[in-house]
């Protein structure tokens, strides 16, 4: 099973070069394997031994993350619109990137993506010294 899973990788990353260069091939053969599995109505016991034993190591990728967002959540949530205008600023360039099918196009995408990201940070790490700052002359 384990080699048709990964026959389903080959065939989604075929059709990403192929018809959908926007979604990655992993992704649409996930998508092709679950509906695969979908028709057939159950999972093999290959598979279900392969699944059980990656399970095992999820916690290893979900827990560090989600302490770190406990730790600092205050941060987080006091920062949070800096935060979302960076991703989104970084996202929607990225999506040009994506878009253009030249491949000095995507390269000129990521290098103006890579520039504008990393002034927008440095100019908004700026604005976080300046307010902390602030906040310790305030007392």
């Amino acid at each position: 099973m384990l080699l048709r899973g990964l026959t389903f990788q080959l065939l989604g990353t075929a059709l990403n070069h192929l018809f959908l260069s926007i979604l990655p091939g992993p992704i649409i053969g996930l998508v092709l394997l679950m509906a695969y599995l979908m028709l057939r109505g159950e999972v093999s016991e290959p598979l279900s031994v392969a699944a059980s034993s990656l399970l095992r190591y999820l916690p290893l990728l979900l827990v560090p993350p989600a302490v770190g967002v406990m730790v600092y959540a205050a941060a987080i949530a006091e920062d949070f619109w800096a935060i979302f205008g960076t991703l989104t600023l970084s996202l929607m360039i990225s999506l040009m990137a994506a878009i253009a099918e030249d491949f000095w196009a995507i390269f000129g995408t990521l290098t103006l993506s890579l520039m504008i990201s990393l002034t927008f940070a440095g100019w908004l790490m700026q604005q976080l010294i300046k307010r902390q700052a602030r906040r310790q002359e305030l007392p």
